[in-house]
């Protein structure tokens, strides 16, 4: 049956591929034929191509009104990446089936990939009946005792109820209203169903208005996307991928069922030559597709180079990224190969429980208070900024309340005075703040402190790599190392010259291949270079997703005693502690977003608790910056200087700060449009009573 490129496209799916298509009705440019901005356009009539993939390369946009086109209403192409936040508007066109849902609409991992959904009649299972227009989530699809099915749930009295569907389940099944916002590119990746159109409304704009938005100015109105997608496909006679756009004017045929596949060149990931067997390497392959960059070796491996593939293993690297205030911050995956050296740098702690998590046998711990803690008891101590403690271990004591007395964990620690050591206690749950003191002034390597300290660790490099021509890492004001992975490399070099050999990362490389016939001169691999990987910010949290699956998280802080009287406000001082990222976190908890989720917190806990640390200030002012015994005046020194420094560098780092439109920004808005519907909702609900 013959059909239009684009009208196949769209009703294709990821799972069907790869399909062999001969072209029915062909398309002619003159001169290059990668004149259309890299994508192919000359497709002869009887030419046949094998899709092997395809991805939205952009969106046509169309203003609409009542949810419809208007026939005057001119297109308008937007990139993914186009600024402003929207509203998905719900399709009022049902579906029939699970099995159809599932067939057009994204389900997977991600908060964007969990549909919901609700039908106009009672369904009747086993042991639950879910009501006619209750919001069913849709969660995953997989085989239940030998059945394709979707993992369903529904929340009843803040209750969540789990279930599934067969993908044989017929009935109408309408889509619930969304009241969340996305940027283009999510809407693209997770919103947008396959045959259908997509209705969203303007929410939200990130930037102002100029005469290249090809949007109305002060336009608030819905949009009608259609999607336009980047097809890639081998042809007969050519060794590259090409990429074909969907909306190109063909006519094609889908003959995969008779025709021979394996006469084309068959592409191969560099996760699909990673499965091949250890025994297969090593190998000669040509590049079809090369990657994006020009640090070594990714400028090196262009379209048609032919390389020597040597064996597959397993590497470490340690994760690290740049200290800084502000979003966005560098990630670098460092080789334990690297040649530099290191020197430490302060950490701060916002918890006594996070002193407890970073003390070392190795060393005692030595910190000075950044923020203000009043201790309800007089069994334990109260912080003023300024004072200094040896921090040395967690144990068990007894407070009084109301008369009785209560158990509770406390991190026992020395505190500095001018000439001597006092022993104090300071609850587990206290929130705080604490920088460390340094007095090592030793240069380290890489490989020393993975194994003589703990990770995460502040560092900056004090002697660059002088085996390559560029360190990253020497022009980074600071390194929190913060684990160490293991991750997946190819080992290769070039056929014509292989003089050094390259490690290429398997899963953050887009690459493609295809394998040559030739037999490998030189089964031993010529001396191998390794170098700093700078991944992007997606990378990173892929990173730490897949590595902390194998990691057991480390035990909660405790909470406050519920027993207890509530717990006082907390100074805050001015925040000039720029050098040292937050204390360990729980790292399955981790998140891109929680500064600016607590930002509104934090300004009323300032306005509300300043007073309370000037307090602190002058009944402890005699305390504060003192020395202790040993070293009469290098401790209020160390102190001094280090609480200068740090305002010195925040200054010279925020010369070189710049504005970002970032995911952070995005949340944010995203938060406060969420917390208006709620509360819209309630003075709704509130109302009608």
């Amino acid at each position: 049956m013959t059909s239009t490129l684009e009208t196949f496209i769209h009703s294709l799916h990821p799972r069907a591929l790869p399909r062999v298509l001969q072209i029915q009705s062909g398309i002619y440019f003159q001169g290059s034929i990668y004149e259309m901005f890299g994508n192919e356009c000359c497709l002869s009539t009887g030419e046949v191509i094998k899709v092997i993939g395809f991805k939205i390369n952009k969106l046509i946009a169309s203003i609409c009104e009542n949810n419809e086109v208007s026939q005057f209403s001119a297109k308008v192409e937007l990139p993914l990446n186009f600024p402003g936040l929207y509203k998905v508007v719900a399709d009022k066109t049902p579906y029939v089936s699970i099995e159809e849902i599932t067939r057009k609409v994204s389900i997977g991992p991600t908060r964007f990939g969990h549909p919901c959904f609700y039908s106009p009649e009672d369904i009747k299972l086993a042991n639950l009946t879910i009501k006619h227009g209750e919001q069913i989530t849709f969660n995953s699809v997989e085989e239940v005792n030998g059945t394709m099915a979707v993992n369903c749930g529904v929340v009843r009295n803040n209750q969540s109820h789990s279930f599934t569907l067969p993908l044989s389940q017929e009935g109408k099944f309408y889509e619930c209203e969304d009241d969340q916002i996305y940027t283009l590119k999510e809407i693209a990746e997770w919103k947008i169903p396959k045959c259908r159109n997509r209705i969203v409304k303007l929410s939200n704009t990130l930037h102002t208005w100029d005469s290249s938005n090809p949007l109305p100015e002060n336009f608030d109105g819905c949009l009608i996307l259609t999607p336009v997608y980047e097809v890639q496909a081998v042809m007969k006679f050519r060794k590259d991928i090409v990429h074909i756009l969907s909306d190109l004017d063909v006519e094609v045929k889908d003959i995969t069922d008779c025709y021979d596949i394996s006469t084309f060149l068959q592409p191969l990931s560099l996760e699909d030559v990673f499965e091949k067997t250890s025994k297969e390497f090593p190998m000669v392959a040509e590049i079809m597709e090369g990657p994006s960059g020009s640090q070594k070796p990714y400028n090196l491996l262009y379209t048609g180079k032919a390389i020597v593939i040597y064996k597959k293993y397993q590497a470490t690297r340690v994760l690290a990224s740049e200290i800084r205030s502000d979003s966005p911050k560098r990630h670098f995956l460092i080789p334990m190969s690297y040649k530099g050296k290191f020197k430490r740098r302060p950490r701060e702690f916002p918890t006594a429980y996070d002193l407890e998590i970073a003390r070392s046998e190795k060393e005692q711990l030595h910190v000075v208070a950044t923020k203000a803690f009043d201790s309800p008891h007089k069994e334990l101590f109260s912080v003023s900024v300024g004072d200094q403690f040896l921090v040395q271990q967690c144990q068990t004591n007894e407070v009084l309340y109301e008369g009785r007395k209560q158990a509770i964990d406390v991190l026992a620690c020395e505190q500095i005075l001018s000439d001597t050591y006092k022993k104090v206690f300071l609850p587990m749950y206290m929130e705080g703040g604490f920088v460390e003191v340094i007095h090592d002034k030793k240069q380290y390597q890489l490989s020393e402190i993975c194994k003589e300290f703990r990770l995460p660790f502040n560092v900056k490099v004090s002697v660059r790599d002088l085996s390559v021509e560029e360190d990253v890492l020497a022009a980074v004001p600071g390194l929190q190392f913060e684990e160490e992975i293991t991750d997946s490399y190819l080992l290769i070099s070039s056929t014509s010259s292989p003089v050094e050999s390259w490690e290429i990362p398997v899963y953050r490389l887009n690459m493609s291949v295809h394998l040559l016939s030739k037999d490998v001169q030189t089964v031993v691999p010529p001396a191998t270079k390794t170098t700093v990987e700078e991944i992007s910010e997606e990378q990173y949290y892929m990173v730490r997703r897949y590595e902390n699956q194998t990691h057991h998280p480390p035990p909660r802080p405790p909470k406050k005693p519920t027993t207890l009287a509530p717990k006082p406000g907390f100074a805050v001082p001015k925040q000039g502690v720029s050098d040292v990222i937050q204390a360990p976190k729980n790292f399955c908890v981790d998140t891109i977003k929680k500064l600016c989720s607590n930002q509104a917190a934090d300004v009323s806990e300032l306005q509300v608790n300043c007073p309370n640390d000037l307090v602190h200030r002058e009944n402890k002012k005699d305390m504060t910056g003192r020395a202790t015994v040993v070293e009469t005046n290098v401790i209020k020194g160390l102190t001094n200087e280090a609480l200068g420094k740090y305002e010195a560098e925040k200054e010279e780092e925020e010369e070189h700060n710049y504005d970002y439109v970032d995911e952070n920004i995005i949340e944010n808005i995203r938060k406060v449009f969420e917390d208006t519907t709620v509360r819209n909702k309630h003075a709704l609900s509130e109302g009608r009573r």
